[in-house]
């Protein structure tokens, strides 16, 4: 397993370093806009990394469903299936490297944020205001989210947890596009609406579920977590099932 998802970082390396890179030239612009006093280059460095945070993690998060698509549709595939490994070993490699590569680069933006933060309010002499500032801004996402470890370790697990399971179910949607309705007519266009409707489908049961029973915050958040994390496992399992059967040679 630990040779699978060397394999697939090697494979996805280029667009982390392409992020890194990006993000380094963003950082320049914010720190010299700082120190140099210049407002316009400040507010364009805090743009351009809020736009890198957000848009770069989703695409290295997504980054583990470009490359099963290529692997399933060229030449790969045949080189893909002909090590002596499952498919369930195969996709779950390349799970468990997008879920790490996640976690690193959300705690990366994390700490380069907060750091930013710091060092923007200390320049203002604000950093007495800096915590009620990122409280009200919380609040705008959810009323009852504080800044707070409990808080903040619930709000995070529910949002990876969500993501890993839309990644799967990314993942299926491809794999089905590629098997079962391999040389059909519209067969991309269906695999999206699937994919689409599914999210849609598990979103509403976690809520009906979630609906009835009634917990604070954090559990809630915990709980939604779980939820995702045993119908991403059964998204996985459905998916490494027809991976081995319809792709497997």
């Amino acid at each position: 397993m630990i040779r699978l998802m060397k394999y697939e970082l090697r494979k996805s390396w280029y667009l982390k370093a392409i992020l890194l890179l990006v993000t380094a030239v963003a950082e320049a612009v914010f720190l010299i806009g700082l120190w140099g006093g210049k407002d316009s280059l400040t507010a364009t460095g805090v743009l351009l990394l809020t736009i890198l945070a957000t848009t770069g993690t989703m695409v290295i998060g997504l980054g583990t469903v470009f490359v099963l698509h290529r692997d399933i549709n060229t030449k790969q595939s045949c080189m893909l299936f002909m090590t002596p490994h499952s498919s369930y070993e195969i996709l779950g490699a390349k799970l468990l490297e997008n879920a790490i590569s996640i976690l690193l680069i959300g705690a990366f933006f994390f700490g380069l944020g907060a750091l930013d933060i710091t060092l923007l309010f200390a320049k203002e002499q604000a950093l007495d205001r800096l915590w009620q500032i990122m409280s009200e801004m919380l609040r705008t996402i959810n009323e009852n989210l504080t800044i707070d470890a409990p808080h903040l370790a619930a709000f995070l697990w529910m949002l990876i947890a969500d993501w890993l399971t839309t990644v799967v179910t990314a993942c299926l949607a491809d794999v089905l596009s590629a098997s079962l309705l391999a040389g059909k007519r519209f067969s991309g266009l269906i695999s999206v609406l699937f994919f689409l409707a599914l999210n849609v489908a598990l979103n509403w049961l976690i809520r009906l579920i979630m609906n009835q029973i009634p917990t604070d915050f954090v559990t809630s958040c915990v709980v939604g977590g779980c939820l995702s994390i045993v119908l991403g496992a059964a998204m996985y399992v459905v998916t490494a099932v027809l991976m081995e059967r319809k792709l497997s040679v």
